[in-house]
């Protein structure tokens, strides 16, 4: 019997299939309850079946199945002491998740929702993303379930110490390098790095990113997923002939990321009329005003709702999710994860909006991709679109390495080339393997294909 090339190509897509069902159960199998990272694995492992297809060697030798399990999970203790002298205990983690192309490399986020799963799932996108930022650095993440939020500067302080005091064990400049993410800014970096100096008894400026400037840190690492963001959405809307200039948008989250996609967004000639926080969002027709959130957030690190009280025409609503129900041009999530459900995505369909680029990890659930991807709008995938800072934070282990700094505008045309380079490369990758214009398939499919190679050059690890 004669086998035609088509359905040669059909066995062989099956078969890609198979093999990506059976890891994705197993994972969930594996894992149980691990909701987020079950998530992110799917959205992954479904984009590669036409790699499989094409590329069966990667199956044969395991590939999916080594880089869906960490190589390393760290979790311990963390006990410290609050202000009125009461000792309290908190729990760390770190995920190492892999290391083919570089070290280890990924944030540290503290908040009462971070767990082992929440990790894993950070720590696995994070492999991707990093790998499609071009930079030798594996994937990773960490954090603690401690609240920053209502804490004094000593109580702060005493926690990141009791933490790092840990942590130290499993980092270096070779071997993981974290950052910041929620809840740690440079002044948790700041204490972390002062305390891993104080026990290592050197000064390795390379073990920590986000860092002070005057010990180390990068010009443009504070601005540079916000505006990572928004350089990636830039290289979207272009292709289709449309741009920043006079566009409605909608930034969810009024942390780092935001209120520099926020000022990015402004310097391009956006109208950016809406941002929130963890209690609820607010509206000013009149647009953000930047100074103001910036202080706010920044330095009185005040809840948003105060924001009304200076700009008593901008509205303040309880609760986030109605954010998503203004109209605009283009929305930025940059929040947290699953931040827009399908009911969300429709809604900002119905609406009109032309583009999406996320700047939080995975804001977008399954079911709002979809949606998204069914109307036609130019959606900008985590992985890809938020890319900015971690590519910034290895642009910062250069310059450590080097004992040089470079300015601000270096760095920053560095990182608008990374961005366009991501883009370029997702569309490629999208296009190479059937699915012309989805950037979630070629982005996965493009961080994949750098790591998989690495590790099937490494052998059996």
């Amino acid at each position: 019997m004669i086998i035609t090339e088509q359905a040669m190509e059909s066995q062989e897509m099956k078969a890609a299939r198979s093999y990506v069902k059976e890891v994705y159960e197993s994972v969930i199998s594996r894992n149980p309850g691990e909701t987020e990272f079950h998530q992110a694995v799917k959205e992954i492992v479904d984009s590669l079946v036409p790699v499989f297809a094409k590329h069966p060697q990667y199956m044969h030798r395991g590939i999916l199945e080594s880089i869906v399990e960490p190589e390393r999970m760290i979790t311990f203790r963390v006990p410290w002491v609050d202000d009125e002298g009461k000792v309290r205990v908190n729990r760390g983690f770190r995920v190492q998740f892999n290391s083919a192309i570089g070290p280890y490399k990924g944030g540290l986020r503290f908040h009462p929702s971070v767990n082992g799963g929440i990790i894993k799932f950070l720590g696995f996108e994070q492999i991707f993303k990093n790998s499609l930022t071009g930079q030798p650095i594996g994937g990773g993440k960490g954090g603690s379930d401690f609240d920053p939020k209502g804490k004094s500067d000593a109580e702060v302080m005493r926690f990141t110490q009791s933490f790092m005091t840990e942590l130290c064990k499993y980092i270096g400049p070779d071997e993981d390098v974290p950052a910041g993410d929620i809840g740690v800014g440079a002044r948790e970096i700041g204490y972390m790095f002062g305390q891993y100096k104080r026990i290592r008894g050197g000064h390795e400026a390379g073990v920590l990113t986000g860092k002070g400037i005057v010990y180390g840190g990068s010009l443009a690492r504070t601005e540079a997923t916000g505006y990572g963001t928004v350089y990636f959405v830039d290289e979207m809307l272009k292709s289709k002939g449309l741009s920043f200039e006079g566009s409605t948008v909608v930034v969810s989250g009024s942390g780092n990321v935001s209120i520099y996609a926020i000022e990015k967004a402004i310097r391009m000639g956006a109208h950016v009329v809406a941002c929130s926080d963890s209690n609820g969002y607010v509206y000013d027709k009149n647009g953000i005003n930047l100074a103001t959130l910036k202080r706010l957030k920044e330095i009185e690190r005040k809840r948003i709702s105060e924001y009304v009280l200076e700009h008593p025409h901008a509205e303040y609503h309880e609760g986030c999710s109605g954010i998503w129900t203004i109209p605009c041009d283009i929305a930025l999530p940059c929040a947290t994860q699953n931040e827009i459900d399908e009911a969300s995505a429709k809604i900002l369909v119905e609406n009109g909006v032309k583009a999406v680029g996320e700047g939080a990890n995975m804001p977008s659930t399954l079911e709002a991709i979809d949606v998204f991807l069914a109307a036609g709008v130019l959606f900008g995938p985590a992985k890809a679109a938020n890319a900015g800072g971690v590519a910034v934070s290895a642009l910062e282990m250069a310059q450590n390495s080097m004992r040089y700094s470079w300015t601000f505008e270096e760095v920053d045309a560095k990182l608008q080339n990374i961005m366009s380079t991501i883009y370029r490369n997702s569309v490629k990758a999208a296009e190479e393997y059937g699915h012309p214009g989805n950037l979630v398939v070629g982005a996965n499919i493009a961080g994949f294909l750098r790591v998989a190679d690495a590790m099937m050059a490494q052998g059996i690890v």
